[in-house]
C-alpha cells in the first residue's frame, strides 16, 4: 500500500503500482552514471516534508476560500504539473472508455472526497490532528483486507498492529476522559477521509492493473477528471469569492503543485530506485512533521496524550506493513534494481 497523498494522496495509491513499477518522471540519468541528479535520501525527505506540510497548507487555504474551492484549487493545480510531465514524456492518454471509467470512481475515491473531507474538517479541528489522522490508512486497509483483499489476508502481527493503532487513536481522542472538547464532526470527516484512500485503493488494484497505459498517465488522467468534479459541484455549495487573499491562494497552489503534483513524481522515482517498501517508510513521517508544523508555524496546542496516541498509531500501522520478500515481490512486480 503506497502512502497516502497529503491531503494527500496519493494519488498516491497510484493506478498500476501494484502490478508493475512506475517510470519516474525524474529518474532520468543525470550523467555517464545513471543516476538520478538527487540522492534517494533527499528526495524522500522532500516528499516528507511536502506531505507533512500539506495539512498546514488546507488549514491556511481554509482562512481564504470555502473548502471545496480548496480542494478544486489543488487539483488544478496538481493536474497541471502533471500534465507538464506527461507532455515532457510524450505520454498517452488512455483511449478506452472503460478505463475512463474505472478512472473516473478512483478520482472520486483518491483525490475528490478525501481532500473535500481534509479541508471540512480542517475548519474545525487542528492540522495536526488531521495528519495524526491521516496516518491510520494503513490501519483501514489492513480492517477492509480482512474482507475485500484475499490474496493479502492479515497475519497474526498484522492483527495485533491492527489493534494497536486503533488504541492510539482512542488515545490521540482522549477516549478516558469522554472525548472532552474534541469536535465529533470535524474529526468523523478526518477520519472518513482516511477511510477513502484504503477503499480506492482496492477499487484501483481490481480494475486498473494491467490496462497497459503508464502510471503517470493513469494519475494525471485520474488528477484531471477529480478536477472536472469538483469544478461540477463547487458552484453548486459555494459562491465565487470576493476577492485572492496572498496566503490563502498561494497555499492552495503550493498544495496543487507541491504536494499533489511533484510529491506524485517523487514518489514515481523512489518506487522506482529503492522499492515501494523503502518508499513507503515516508507515511510514519508525515504526522510528525505535520504534527511540527502546526505547532511552530500556526501556534497550535498539544496534550500529552496527542503525540503518544500518534506514536502508537505508527507502531500500529507499521506492523501492519510487515510482508514477507516474496509477497512484496508479488505485490510491486519487476522493478529495476537498487543502484550502489
Amino acid at each position: 500500500m503506497s502512502a497516502p497523498p497529503a491531503p494527500g494522496t496519493p494519488a498516491t495509491a497510484t493506478p498500476g503500482t501494484k502490478r508493475t513499477a512506475p517510470v519516474s518522471p525524474l529518474a532520468d540519468p543525470a550523467g555517464p552514471t545513471g543516476r538520478p541528479a538527487l540522492d534517494w535520501r533527499l528526495r524522500f525527505a522532500a516528499l516528507s516534508l511536502i506531505w507533512g506540510f500539506s495539512f498546514l497548507l488546507i488549514k491556511v487555504g481554509t482562512h481564504g476560500y470555502a473548502p471545496f474551492q480548496v480542494t478544486l484549487g489543488r487539483l488544478l493545480s496538481g493536474t497541471a504539473v502533471l500534465a507538464l510531465a506527461m507532455a515532457v514524456k510524450r505520454e498517452r492518454l488512455p483511449r478506452t472508455a472503460r478505463t475512463w471509467g474505472h478512472l473516473a470512481v478512483a478520482a472520486f475515491l483518491l483525490n475528490a472526497l478525501p481532500f473535500s473531507l481534509f479541508a471540512y474538517a480542517e475548519l474545525t479541528i487542528p492540522s495536526t490532528l488531521a495528519g495524526i489522522c491521516n496516518a491510520t490508512s494503513p490501519l483501514w486497509g489492513t480492517a477492509l483486507s480482512l474482507v475485500a483483499l484475499s490474496e493479502d489476508r492479515p497475519t497474526r502481527r498484522r492483527v495485533a498492529g491492527l489493534g494497536l493503532g486503533f488504541l492510539g487513536v482512542l488515545t490521540v481522542l482522549g477516549a478516558w476522559q469522554g472525548f472532552s472538547g474534541l469536535d465529533f464532526s470535524g474529526t468523523a470527516m478526518a477520519l472518513l477521509a482516511s477511510l477513502s484512500y484504503p477503499v480506492g485503493w482496492i477499487y484501483v488494484r481490481r480494475t486498473l492493473a494491467g490496462t497497459g497505459s503508464s502510471a503517470l498517465s493513469l494519475t494525471g488522467s485520474q488528477l484531471f477528471l477529480g478536477t472536472v468534479q469538483l469544478a461540477l459541484v463547487t458552484p453548486l455549495f459555494t459562491s465565487a469569492p470576493d476577492g485572492f487573499p496572498l496566503w490563502p491562494t498561494l497555499s492552495v497552489v503550493a498544495l496543487g503543485a507541491l504536494g499533489t503534483g511533484l510529491a506524485v513524481l517523487l514518489q514515481y522515482g523512489l518506487v522506482t530506485e529503492v522499492g515501494p517498501t523503502t518508499a513507503q517508510m515516508v507515511t510514519y513521517f508525515i504526522p510528525v512533521i505535520a504534527t511540527a508544523a502546526g505547532v511552530a508555524v500556526l501556534g497550535e496546542q498539544l496534550s500529552w496524550n496527542t503525540p503518544v496516541g500518534a506514536l502508537v498509531v505508527l507502531a500500529g500501522a507499521a506492523l501492519t506493513r510487515n510482508r514477507s520478500r516474496a509477497t512484496e515481490a508479488r505485490a510491486s512486480g519487476p522493478r529495476c534494481r537498487k543502484r550502489s
